[in-house]
């Protein structure tokens, strides 16, 4: 029988099953699960692949647009042929409706995988079809070993050794079958010709259609209704499911967007561009231009427009390089957050029906903002979970209570996976979400087929530390390798840093760079095209147009303080000590008004910082005008605090008014707020500067308005460095200072003790000198004369740090022999590093009864859940989680309570540490490290005394 009869009623066997649901004991033909997979995979090519990605693959498989189409189509239908085997037997319902003659030949098979069973089938009918599959690139190998790698990880192939017809899948019958079910999809999916090769790039961008088609096509409600009405032969469904694809393909919210054009002025809310931002446009907005795909790096001060002249590069760019949408990638969560806010109104302004944009970090469900109607009906189980929906999510939340308005912006429920929110054509993202797209984590190819079809804006590119920076690279290889553009954005990027990136990215493009320096202007930007490897800068005349609307001139003083720590019990502070200083330098604003931040080195620092401000100044009865913020609150409380902050401090802030901020780095990058006075300990250049940017940042835009407090005015804008002094005089680092280098901390002390007393600093003049004379010291043998100790051992941790980072990283595109070099190591995402010694561990704090049970509430209204997790359940637990470093928590005591068992197999609660909290607030000790939650001052920590 040949391949036309097969495909028509009745000439295919078609009781092997692909899906089984053991509910209702329904199953599911497994041709047409691969059927519906190619189609959905036709769909997926005309509605959600860019023109770039389409090109990339067919270029990379070495024939035409439409011929690759259908190749992408049938390698997605033969991800499940691995089926037919084994597997068949291990529901016995559904092997039992199996015919007899296929289950008397299984023989002697084994059980094997069935993503490596689908390799294995797969090769020896490629062979028949006529592909290649000599060598590890050779086009059949790497088919099979897209079909292999489906669920997450590609696999090695021994091509000599599966050739052989060994039995493991079954007898001839199987083997048969198997080579029928393939050439119906070959057929009825229209394959004409046989690719004479298939390129690494192209072959991660067509894993990841199958990954996505094989997920859309699993979803239980798609098959079950098509299984309860069957098809009678393989051609008609197929006719069905090339029907239905378009459908379920756009109600995934996978269809590709066109936002309206809209002006300049509604689209961010400015007036008009400002000159750093015109020229950038005027530049790309060149005919050929960024055509084969560009890097764009954009530097300037905090403040003055980076995000707009982003958001507006990548627009252009995507319609220069055939890209679709935008993934803004920042450093951290709250960035991330900040930056969704703006994101959405950017998106919300352009006046779509409907333009999804993901929210795409480890606790989305905590940003309001993204909690829109649909989400919270996601939330409703059944009466009896009610209470958990609402009283226990926004207890004690006042305003926040109610749910935010319905938002075109929220993805739909699929888009919202775990693995799958980097796909919406819009996406705010934390940078590690796509740097494990270079990392051997499964499904790396579906990161990889998310951020390529779209223009990857990377912010705050200066925060990431050296470990963090060499990922970065690597992935900047892909991208360019894939056409992808990049625009980067920064405040305090070193010159050699920006050079580095943009290198890294022609290299992966396969053009040569210019030979001289790579370098953005400051502030301005530059533009370095991959088809050419030609670069262009921003005009000298623009620079300095945009410099002189910017400048404003600040004081950065220095206050010597001798570090000692308050410590649990009052005792007094003396004057010169860390805390007496800051308390002086805040009094003013007590007194007169205004608005102050206060940036400690630690979470332990600003906890007592803020105790010791909260114990001796004169709030007047307002004490909710002294706030502390920092990474260790739960997570509600953690985010209703920084969205008050961002409130109170915003463009709009009350005037007058007062607040003084005590907090970490978390306020450091893409917040946009505004203070009068601003007092941090000693930190490395790029982090102060950054602070500095939130010194004064609207004074441009408050001219002629009375803003600030009378005596704010007269003393001038001002940044003051806590510097820690011994007896000597000399700079003392606290040791609990660890997770800063501390050579950093003296080459910018060094740096900013050469700078002439009193002297004033001009922004953004003076931020590119102070930014490379500290890297000078920390890259050459200049930090010798700083110190030469510290420096060796700052090389050393570079070094270190770079080579730890390389090992794990996935191979560049023209170094990749066999798929399986992309996955060579076992990692997971929950394994893999993209910071050096970030291992955080969620701590629940909750309550232990008087019956002995736990809950999240001293009332006991809501005990821990110990079965049928609900949505509701979940984000209420996590809400409520604080992250903490690993370490803190590894050594609990005896008879330290354990989560219940239904938590520990489920992806987010299974790491849970729970705290046991007690009426008189006392510590619980895990080894050395002794915690407790404090409903002020969030988790404290602190080390078991030494005995």
């Amino acid at each position: 029988m040949g391949v036309v009869e097969d495909a028509g009623r009745g000439g295919i066997p078609l009781d092997p099953w692909g899906k089984f649901d053991s509910t209702s004991g329904e199953s599911y033909a497994l041709l047409f699960h691969l059927l519906d997979a190619g189609a959905v995979a036709e769909a997926l090519w005309r509605s959600f692949l860019t023109v770039r990605q389409r090109q990339i693959i067919a270029d990379g498989l070495g024939v035409s647009l439409e011929q690759a189409a259908r190749l992408v189509a049938f390698c997605a239908a033969c991800h499940d042929i691995g089926k037919a085997s084994a597997f068949q037997a291990c529901e016995a319902v559904a092997w039992a409706r199996v015919g007899e003659v296929l289950r008397a030949d299984a023989g002697g098979w084994v059980w094997m995988p069935h993503g490596r069973a689908s390799m294995v089938a797969l090769l020896p009918v490629l062979v028949e079809l006529g592909f290649e599959v000599a060598g590890n690139a050779g086009a059949g190998v790497r088919v099979a070993q897209v079909a292999g790698g489906h669920h997450g990880r590609y696999l090695a192939l021994d091509v000599a050794g599966e050739l052989r017809q060994d039995g493991r899948l079954g007898g001839p019958l199987w083997a048969d079958l198997r080579r029928r079910y393939v050439r119906v999809v070959h057929y009825l999916l229209g394959v004409d010709m046989v690719p004479s090769r298939m390129s690494a790039q192209a072959a991660v961008l067509i894993t990841g259609v199958v990954m996505l088609a094989d997920r859309l096509v699993s979803q239980r409600g798609y098959w079950t209704r098509r299984a309860s009405a069957p098809a009678v032969g393989a051609a008609e469904h197929m006719a069905g499911s090339r029907a239905q694809a378009p459908r379920l393909v756009d109600r995934a919210g996978l269809s590709r967007v066109v936002l309206p054009e809209v002006p300049f002025a509604r689209a961010h809310g400015l007036p008009e561009p400002n000159a750093m931002q015109a020229s950038l446009i005027a530049a790309l907005g060149k005919a050929g231009v960024g055509g084969g795909g560009a890097m764009v790096l954009v530097t300037d001060g905090t403040g003055a427009g980076k995000s707009a002249a982003g958001l507006e590069a990548a627009r252009l760019l995507n319609a220069a390089c055939g890209t679709a949408g935008w993934c803004w990638l920042l450093p951290t969560t709250a960035t991330a957050d900040a930056a969704y806010d703006v994101a959405a109104r950017y998106v919300e302004a352009h006046g779509a029906d409907r333009s999804p944009l993901g929210l795409v970090h480890h606790q989305p469900w905590l940003n309001r903002a993204y909690t829109d109607q649909r989400i919270a009906a996601d939330l409703q189980g059944s009466t009896r979970d009610a209470p958990w929906n609402d009283t226990v999510w926004d207890e004690g939340e006042g305003e926040e209570r109610e749910r935010p308005r319905e938002a075109v912006t929220v993805p739909d429920r699929w888009l919202r996976g775990w693995d799958r929110a980097l796909l919406a054509q819009f996406a705010v993202a934390t940078v590690d979400q796509a740097l494990m797209a270079a990392l051997p984590v499964r499904h790396s190819p579906l990161r990889m087929l998310a951020l390529s079809g779209k223009t990857a804006i990377i912010d705050e590119a200066h925060v990431l530390d050296t470990f963090t920076f060499r990922q970065l690279e690597r992935l900047l290889v892909w991208l360019g390798a894939f056409g992808t553009p990049v625009v980067v954005l920064s405040a305090t990027l070193p010159t050699r840093a920006g050079e580095r990136l943009v290198r890294a990215y022609l290299r992966g493009a396969g053009t040569a760079a210019p030979a001289g320096p790579l370098v953005a202007p400051y502030p301005g930007w530059l533009i370095a095209d991959a088809a050419t490897g030609a670069t262009v800068v921003m005009a000298a005349a623009d620079r300095e147009r945009h410099r002189g609307r910017q400048r404003r001139s600040v004081m950065m003083g220095r206050a010597d303080v001798v570090y000692r720590p308050l410590g649990p019990a009052p005792r007094q502070v003396q004057a010169g000590e860390r805390l007496a200083v800051i308390g002086d330098l805040v009094a003013p604003v007590v007194s007169g008004g205004g608005y102050a931040a206060v940036t400690a080195a630690t979470v332990t620092d600003a906890q007592e910082t803020y105790r010791h401000l909260r114990d001796t100044l004169d709030f007047g009865g307002r004490p909710a005008d002294l706030v502390l913020l920092h990474a260790r609150f739960p997570g509600r409380q953690r985010e209703r605090l920084m969205r008050r902050v961002r409130r109170a401090l915003g463009r709009d802030r009350p005037y007058p008014g007062r607040m003084i901020v005590v907090t970490t780095s978390v306020l450091d990058v893409s917040l946009d707020i505004d203070v009068d006075v601003m007092i941090s300990d000693l930190a490395p250049i790029s982090w102060l500067l950054q602070r500095l940017g939130r010194l004064w940042r609207f004074q441009h835009a408050w001219t002629g308005q009375e803003r600030r407090p009378a005596w704010v005015r007269e003393a001038g804008a001002c940044l003051t460095v806590c510097h820690p002094v011994g007896p000597d005089g000399a700079l003392d680092v606290p040791g609990h200072w660890s997770h800063i280098p501390a050579f950093t901390l003296h080459a910018t002390a060094a740096t900013l003790a050469a700078r002439a007393a009193g002297q004033p600093l001009l922004l953004p003049d003076a931020v590119p000198a102070l930014v490379e004379e500290v890297q000078a010291a920390l890259d050459t043998e200049k930090g010798a004369a700083v110190d030469a100790v510290l420096h060796r051992a700052y090389t050393a941790s570079v070094r270190a740090q770079e080579h730890l980072s390389s090992v794990q990283l996935i191979p560049p595109p023209h170094r990749v022999a066999s798929l399986f070099d992309l996955h060579r190591q076992p990692l997971t995402a929950a394994t893999a590093a993209t910071r050096l010694g970030m291992l955080p561990r969620p701590l629940l704090p909750c309550y232990r009864m008087p019956h002995g049970r736990l809950a999240l509430d001293a009332a006991g209204r809501f005990e821990l859940p110990e079965g049928n997790l609900r949505p509701a359940h979940v984000r209420a637990l996590l809400g409520r989680s604080v992250p903490l470093p690993a370490t803190w928590v590894a050594r609990p005591g005896a008879g330290h309570p354990r989560p219940p068992t239904a938590w520990r197999g489920h992806p987010l609660l299974g790491d849970l540490v729970l705290l046991p909290l007690t009426a008189d607030r006392a510590p619980t000790a895990f080894g050395d490290h002794l915690l407790h939650l404090d409903p002020e001052l969030g988790l404290v920590h602190q080390h078991t005394p030494a005995v």
